[in-house]
């Protein structure tokens, strides 16, 4: 039973990239295979492109739909084996998964990481505790380390506008008022990973990423320097994973300008805060790609899904 809980679940990333693009000349060429089946999008935490565009994927491929809010209409579910469960928790995760396996063909789940404790994070027990005790594939829209979806349509826009053999990528941090995970980063540096390009990882000092995932990776702390010449230039806040899910710098210098972006695109995920981690004049430019990465999630969804349904 084939899942999609990272790109490691990717066999070939140029293929995908390919079949995607090829998807948007005709999203509803393939409606037949979802045809009597349904798919369940369960969010604990809220959403609107990756909610969106997966729904429109599905529907482009002929499923049924049915979306829950954990948060507000679900019960608060048990994941830990053994639990005496005379607290919260109403529910436990080896029912609730094998129950709603048998209302849905797929499963689709969004739960963020706390930033509180390291290790229940990177353990990952929503996510990994349907995919141990569902019956169906799992798709993950975007768990406590990772955003597969996301680094898809960001390996999806990069393809349709790089012009080069091997272009220069900036990934850097800028500043947040608030603490904010490391998903989308995590997944976006895999993804370069497997690209042929000069790959570049710009942040405040105290703000480095999981050794194991930045491992390989030029990592340079000063702004200016990364950005130059940069073909593409990807704007992403995260916290401290050393001294876990603190914000250590509000340092409003890091903020993307004109002036660092020079000629290269930029890319956000969104939702993206203006004029704090990105000026307005970039953010509205005609350099910016912001748009075009989030319609590629929907076929970034779209292909996912494919792959799942053809199994």
């Amino acid at each position: 039973m084939k899942h999609y809980l990272s790109l490691q679940d990717i066999d070939s990333l140029d293929n995908w990239v390919e079949e995607a693009r090829d998807l948007k000349e005709d999203p509803r060429k393939h409606k037949s295979l979802g045809s009597d089946k349904t798919i369940g999008l369960l969010f604990f935490n809220n959403s609107l492109r990756t909610r969106l565009s997966t729904q429109k994927a599905a529907m482009n491929l002929g499923l049924e739909v049915i979306v829950m809010n954990f948060g507000s209409e679900g019960w608060a579910l048990e994941y830990a084996d053994g639990t005496v469960m005379d607290q919260g928790t109403s529910e436990h995760i080896k029912e609730a998964a094998q129950v709603i396996s048998q209302y849905c063909d797929i499963v689709a789940i969004r739960a963020f990481a706390g930033l509180q404790d390291k290790e229940e994070d990177e353990a990952e027990k929503v996510l990994n505790g349907f995919k141990k005790y569902a019956s169906v594939p799992i798709v993950n829209m975007e768990s406590s380390v990772g955003h597969p979806l996301q680094a898809l349509a960001d390996a999806i826009t990069l393809s349709e506008q790089n012009t080069k053999a091997r272009p220069k990528v900036v990934l850097s941090w800028a500043p947040h008022p608030k603490a904010l995970p490391h998903a989308v980063a995590n997944s976006f540096i895999e993804m370069m990973h497997l690209q042929d390009a000069d790959f570049v990882i710009t942040h405040p000092e105290g703000y480095e990423l999981n050794s194991e995932i930045t491992k390989g990776t030029t990592i340079e702390y000063d702004q200016k320097k990364a950005c130059e010449n940069a073909d593409f230039i990807y704007v992403k806040n995260w916290s401290s994973y050393s001294d876990y899910g603190k914000v250590l710098s509000q340092d409003k210098n890091w903020t993307m300008t004109p002036e660092k972006v020079g000629n290269a695109k930029f890319m956000h995920c969104l939702p993206v805060r203006r004029n704090i981690v990105v000026a307005d004049a970039v953010l509205d430019g005609d350099q910016s790609l912001v748009i075009e990465q989030a319609n590629n999630r929907t076929y970034a969804a779209q292909i996912v899904l494919k792959k799942i349904l053809e199994q």
